[in-house]
């Protein structure tokens, strides 16, 4: 699922939300959404 793949890689590179959010360009409190699976990304 989205949501593992995304926690899963983001600790593996010692990304916190917020640096993952600046890196493509969307609030953290999207990635948040995303990790917890209230929501996904727009493709």
């Amino acid at each position: 699922m989205f949501k593992d793949y995304l926690v899963q890689l983001r600790k593996l590179k010692i990304f916190t939300q917020e640096d993952v959010a600046e890196k493509i360009g969307v609030t953290r409190q999207a990635v948040a959404k995303w990790e917890s699976g209230e929501t996904v990304p727009d493709f």
